[in-house]
């Protein structure tokens, strides 16, 4: 299993924690900050994806006027995984 804690940068969340299994799906994600409820789930819904996937589904989204979310911070955090 690899885990990360990702500081997010340009979102009403301040942090990720995340879990990667080792056949590269998404086993847990939690985000401290933000919307709760919709953040919940967005870790639902990703649970058991390929990290890949969530990766092209969630990269770009944007906030508003930010460039960018909380979901293309959670991206952003797949991405760091290895």
């Amino acid at each position: 299993m690899k885990t990360l804690q990702y500081e997010t940068e340009g979102t009403c969340s301040s942090l990720i924690y995340l879990e990667v299994d080792d056949e590269d799906r998404v086993q847990h994600v939690a985000f401290v900050g933000g919307c709760h409820g919709n953040l919940q789930g967005i870790g639902a819904l990703v649970k058991g994806m390929k990290r890949e996937d969530v990766i092209q589904r969630l990269r770009g989204i944007r906030c508003g006027h930010k460039s960018t979310s909380c979901p293309d911070q959670l991206s952003r955090a797949l991405e760091k995984v290895k």
